[in-house]
């Protein structure tokens, strides 16, 4: 293993898992899907119960599979989606800073997620066990900064209807 397996595995595991975490917790913690369903129509994503679902669903599927490094490419277009969407509807307004409840967690993520996808998942992943290492380089980046970028965006732009700003 060399060091950029090792840095790869790091990265992958905890920033997968953390999104995973992140999904799993609205699935059972707190309001649950219900809760955080009313939550996003709040902020404008409606139907609020099916982007509730979606996002929880993506955030564990997308961090298992990035923790795994099993189609790191994909999964990192995952994350590049959930995080676009997140800082976009939710932390936009509130600069850039986490402290503020900013975007810069949202950037980071993203970046983890372009970033391994890029380099490639290293030699102790799926990826590299099934030679899926042609997923890598451009075609990786491709795929996560492009698909997750359209992704996102498209989501975005169908789905995020905030009510107007009081008079």
């Amino acid at each position: 293993m060399t060091a950029l397996d090792a840095g790869a595995l790091l990265l992958r595991v905890i920033a997968g898992l953390t999104m995973a975490a992140h999904g799993y917790q609205k699935f059972f913690s707190g309001g649950r899907i219900a809760g955080t369903g009313r939550w996003f129509d709040s902020i404008g994503m409606r139907p609020g119960r099916l982007h509730a679902l979606a996002a929880a669903g993506f955030e564990v599927g997308t961090g298992l599979l990035f923790a795994l490094g099993l189609l790191t490419a994909v999964a990192g277009a995952g994350f590049v989606g959930l995080m676009l969407v997140a800082a976009w509807t939710v932390h936009r307004a509130n600069g850039f800073f986490s402290v503020n409840s900013g975007w810069e967690y949202n950037l980071v993520l993203a970046t983890i997620g372009v970033a391994v996808a890029t380099t490639g998942a290293g030699a102790w992943s799926l990826d590299g066990a099934l030679g899926l290492t042609g997923l890598s380089g451009l075609t990786g980046f491709l795929i996560s900064a492009g698909g997750g970028l359209v992704a996102g965006a498209a989501q975005l732009l169908i789905f995020f209807r905030p009510a107007p700003a009081p008079a």
